[in-house]
Parts: C-alpha cells; structure tokens; sequence
C-alpha cells in the first residue's frame, strides 16, 4: 500500500497516523510493522520537505543550511520520498532536489554523509580565501554556491561573477561557470576537491 492510498482510504490529506493505522502497525507481523510506520512520512508534500527556516538566508557555508527534513530525516525516508515524487526511481529535472539526492537517486554516490563532506571541503578551501562568498538562496532544494567577487565587474565588465557549485552531472560533483555577462557559458567540470584546489589560480584570474 502507498502513502497515496492510505490518505485516500482515510480520507484525510495530512499524512499523519490515523488510529486504524496505529492498531495496525501494533497487531501487524514485526517484518510489516516498520513498513506501516514509515508510510505516512512518504505522504508529506515535497516542498515541506525542501523547506527551510528563514535563518538559512544568512548562511555563510552549507552545512548552516542542512535545517530541512530531507537533511535531518534518516536517509532512506528521504530517497524514498523523492522517488514517491518523482513517481520512478530515476530523477526527474522538474522535481526540485539537492544535486547529492539525485546523485543518491541513480546510486552515483555512497550516502548523503559523503556528500555533505564534499560540500564540506569545498567550504574549507574557499572560505580562507580573500573574495570567495556562499551564497545559501539557490533553487529550491539545492545547497548554494560559491562567487568570486572580484570577478564581478572587474577589468573585462562581467556582470555575473565566477561561481563554483556542485553537481551530479559528472562524479567530480564540481562544476564552475566562469564570470561572464549575458548567456550563461557552458560548465565547466571539476575533478574533485584536488582538482579544484589546483586550477584555483586559473579560476581566480578570470576577471
């Protein structure tokens, strides 16, 4: 039984346990009860499981945005919950979604810990340097990017500067767009934390 059709049966669309629910997982074999337990979590909307608090604004790294449910919520409700929305087990583009859960989604990545180290490290490295700024406000779900300010209407006028975020396109899970002005440059993809720390030079002079 989906989370869909036990609201349905309910007649109710908060996902939340019902008594019959509750008497069920109670009497139910112990290798159905946890089933029956974890189903009204795939009944929450996706966008509540994206949202953040308003303090996530003012993060200066990623790991002061990981306030959402799918950042706290043990790690195989999340990706079941996402592959509920996506309605198959393959990502969706027009499902929003953190690049390391669609990296989850095709079995790309180890686990959501890795991830958050990747992200981690990228912030260890730039966070040092002089003109580097996080910016937490990316597309709903994602888990911001990094700017090089100076590269922002410097010598060449660009009106967008360089920026560093991650991806799942490719398992270097980085990619960098050059500071430019008008249509967005193709990415350009970065060989892990390695390969970013070695081309920073390159990435910086783009002014």
């Amino acid at each position: 039984m989906t989370a869909t059709e036990t609201t349905q049966r309910s007649g109710k669309d908060s996902g939340t346990d019902t008594a019959e629910d509750s008497a069920a997982a109670d009497i139910a074999p112990p290798e159905q009860r946890s089933r029956l337990r974890v189903e009204p979590t795939a009944g929450l909307q996706w966008s509540q499981a994206l949202e953040l608090p308003h303090s996530a604004t003012e993060a200066t790294r990623p790991a002061e945005i990981r306030r959402a449910y799918i950042h706290r919520a043990p790690e195989a409700h999340v990706l079941a919950l996402y592959r509920e929305a996506c309605g198959t087990d393959e990502p969706r583009p027009d499902v929003p979604a953190p690049w390391w859960l669609r990296a989850l989604a095709r079995e790309d990545i180890e686990s959501r810990t890795t991830a958050f180290r990747v992200e981690d490290r990228i912030a260890q490295l730039l966070l040092p340097r002089p003109g580097w700024e996080f910016v937490p406000w990316a597309a709903d779900g994602e888990s911001g990017y990094w700017e090089f300010m100076p590269s922002e209407r410097g010598p060449s006028g660009y009106t967008v500067p360089t920026t560093v975020l991650n991806t799942d396109r490719h398992t270097g899970w980085i990619d960098v767009l050059p500071a430019h002005s008008g249509a967005t440059p193709e990415p350009i993809a970065i060989s892990g934390l390695a390969g970013l720390r070695s081309r920073l030079g390159e990435i910086e002079a783009i002014r």
